[in-house]
């Protein structure tokens, strides 16, 4: 019989490094962390693919472990409904100039297009920085017709039909899939996802079409919904210990302050990171201190956790 899983769980973040990328996040490459020196675009805080940093897993992957203890990990809801894969995916995107224009597929259009093992993306994005003038792409412009956005699709005319939107710090956005859309120059950015990695590119600033970075014209044209607008929260301060921003089918994500006790209640894992100040985190015995940044997995059979200090937290967990 395998030992329930008692500890929380920390992990060696993966870099990625893209044209967009910015400096923010230097802070995250640690003496293990495989990083070439280049501007970092997207920390994977948490997602399958992280090796344990502490507790008897040191060096498994999570998905290894989930594998070997899916009911302790992922908890109640994501197992009752016959997922033994971890379901989200945790990341950090410094944004130095803008991403390129695109769009995910749904569940049912990533296993028509791209087979059996994937899914889509829906995803959320908490803005941890945003400079002044800081813009963001979200939607097209009511009254576009599906011939006219389809004839844009992969062109510059398609930045005429695109809702632009400014933002500031602590906006949340829901992007649904079939959504297009971008972030823009002067944004650090905490994103939950599907655990996915579909993108189809439908423009991307005139960059050349090299090392990977190809449109994606047949499959965005596919997958696009014209309606889809993406939804925005402004500017949403904590008020109490927790405050939700944003749930759908896929994940809930929350924004914690202040010394609290909390309880996955064994539905949930509860994934964890700072985004400002210094936290403690106790579970069943096991004690982690977390910084700006940094990240923590609470497994679902952990139930209740205590969380101490002056901080910030988004936590993302599975919706019921």
């Amino acid at each position: 019989m395998p030992k329930p899983i008692s500890s929380l769980l920390t992990f060696s973040p993966a870099i990625r490094n893209y044209v967009w990328g910015g400096q923010s996040l230097l802070s995250l490459v640690g003496p293990n962390t495989a990083w070439d020196g280049k501007p970092i675009s997207e920390v994977w805080s948490l997602y399958e693919g992280n090796p344990v940093t502490n507790a008897e897993f040191t060096g498994r992957t999570l998905a290894e472990i989930v594998t070997e203890y899916p009911n302790e990990i992922l908890g109640e809801i994501t197992v009752s409904k016959g997922n033994k894969r971890f379901p989200l995916l945790i990341k950090l995107l410094d944004c130095a100039s803008w991403l390129s224009l695109q769009v995910h597929p749904n569940n049912e259009q990533a296993l028509q297009l791209e087979g059996l093992n994937f899914i889509g993306k829906t995803e959320a994005w908490h803005i941890l920085n945003a400079e002044p003038d800081a813009h963001l792409i979200a939607g097209i412009k009511a009254g576009t017709s599906i011939e006219t956005l389809h004839a844009a699709i992969g062109n510059e005319t398609i930045l005429d039909l695109v809702e632009y939107h400014k933002v500031q710090n602590d906006d949340t956005i829901f992007v649904p899939a079939g959504t297009i859309h971008a972030l823009g120059p002067g944004l650090l950015i905490y994103e939950v996802q599907q655990t996915s990695d579909l993108t189809y590119r439908i423009f991307d600033w005139n960059r050349p079409q090299n090392n990977g970075r190809v449109l994606h014209i047949e499959k965005s044209t596919a997958v696009t919904n014209p309606l889809s607008q993406g939804k925005i929260f402004h500017h949403q301060k904590t008020g109490g210990p927790a405050t939700s921003l944003v749930k759908c089918p896929y994940f809930h994500l929350e924004k914690l302050s202040g010394t609290q006790e909390r309880d996955t209640k064994g539905l949930s894992f509860h994934a964890l990171t700072v985004t400002y100040g210094e936290a403690r985190v106790s579970s069943l015995g096991s004690d982690v201190v977390l910084r700006k940044f940094d990240s923590v997995l609470v497994p679902a059979a952990s139930g209740k956790y205590r969380l101490d200090g002056v901080f910030q937290i988004l936590c993302s967990s599975v919706s019921e």
